[in-house]
């Protein structure tokens, strides 16, 4: 029997106008435009919806305008069609959209929670002192070494993101991130792409962050997922409102373990996936671990209507 995963893209994937044919077509879904509105205090919609691009791309509107985007959608899926997924994950920020989805926290506390992180996550390392870069195209484990002989307690470099295959994303103190990237070419990297971030994300640098929103999430009320949300910080599955709590703590300042969360999900005998949310970044990114699975995609009335018919034509009805 098909199992199936549905998935929540993070940041990067935000794109001005993202969600409104939702909001637009879906009373449910116009209903997460307005809560998240309500619960910031601000006209988050508005910002997603009209831009400009440059404040939606503040990590602080970016988080909880992909957060309420993904919830959007998915509500407006679950209202067209009947979808039980064996398990729910998100790329870092969308695991939150992960955990609302698996009933684990409210999306009002979420949407609260991840404009804190936003802020933290700003606020944890000035301007210029750090940086990202993706490294395509080497070793796993020479990448890892590479950090590990270049990293010193003072000037850090550490691997942020284990996307796919051939994409590794490192972050750290600029200088240290520069110096990686360049050991990295020599050791055969193919390209060294320095990304256009505003920190150093899932970096020991952001540390300060993870501190404070621990604190932030302590006002929080967490549940037992009843879906098992695959985790970013292990790559495997968790319940239990105790855990999940932790792991977003640990996330801030750890790596994101992406392939190894798709590979889990392959394991464990998933064959179709459904990314929900802005883009497609994550349908790429699953191709590159396995090209035999079934990627649908929802963020607009066309790719809603395309996951509508592969279900109906699995099932044979319409669970509308």
């Amino acid at each position: 029997m098909s199992k199936i995963a549905i998935l929540f893209p993070g940041q990067g994937s935000q794109k001005v106008g993202m969600g409104k044919e939702a909001h637009d077509q879906s009373r449910v879904a116009q209903e997460i435009f307005q809560s998240a509105d309500n619960e910031l205090n601000f006209s988050l919609s508005d910002i997603i919806f009209q831009g400009p691009e440059e404040e939606l791309k503040l990590t602080y509107h970016t988080q909880p305008a992909l957060l309420t985007t993904s919830i959007a959608l998915y509500k407006w899926l679950q209202a067209k069609v009947d979808i039980q997924p064996s398990f729910v994950a998100g790329h870092s920020l969308g695991e939150y959209a992960a955990l609302v989805a698996a009933s684990s926290l409210s999306f009002e506390d979420a949407v609260s929670a991840v404009y804190q992180r936003g802020l933290y996550m700003d606020q944890a390392v000035p301007a210029g002192v750090g940086a990202m870069s993706a490294i395509l195209n080497l070793d796993r484990a020479v990448l890892d070494q590479i950090c590990a002989e270049t990293s010193t307690p003072d000037n850090v470099v550490q691997a942020a993101n284990y996307n796919c295959p051939g994409q590794i994303v490192i972050s750290g103190h600029a200088d240290a991130v520069r110096v990686a990237g360049e050991k990295a070419l020599e050791a055969g990297a193919r390209k060294v792409v320095p990304l256009a971030v505003s920190g150093p994300f899932h970096s020991a640098l952001m540390q300060p962050a993870a501190d404070k929103l621990q604190d932030k999430l302590a006002t929080l009320s967490f549940h037992d997922a009843n879906i098992p949300v695959v985790t970013n910080v292990t790559a495997r599955p968790i319940t239990i409102a105790s855990d999940i709590q932790e792991a977003l703590v640990r996330q801030v300042a750890s790596p994101v373990l992406w392939e190894d969360t798709i590979r889990y999900l392959l394991q464990e005998g998933v064959d179709t996936f459904v990314e929900v949310g802005s883009g497609s970044v994550l349908a790429g990114l699953t191709r590159k671990v396995d090209r035999k699975v079934t990627m649908l995609n929802v963020q607009d009335q066309a790719t809603l209507e395309k996951t509508i018919s592969h279900f109906v034509d699995k099932n044979g009805r319409n669970d509308d």
